[in-house]
């Protein structure tokens, strides 16, 4: 007989969390994100005189969509 209590899930796969700690990671996530696409923006600016293809908040969006997920499933 198979014990199911040792390795349950920790939440049934239909049930969602709450959208306002999503937000509240993904906010979180993307000022860091955004702080460091400035910095790195200007950085790349100032030595290459070249501007890169995505700008610091398009960059910043594009990092806390990928980063806020992993997070938030851990």
């Amino acid at each position: 007989m198979a014990d199911y209590t040792v390795n349950a899930p920790h939440r049934p796969r239909n049930e969602r969390a709450s959208a306002w700690e999503y937000r509240l990671y993904f906010s979180v996530v993307f000022v860091l994100a955004l702080a460091t696409g400035l910095l790195t923006w200007a950085w790349r600016l100032a030595t290459t005189g070249r501007l890169p293809d995505l700008g610091p908040v398009g960059r910043a969006l594009k990092d806390a969509h990928v980063i806020a997920p992993i997070i938030f499933r851990s």
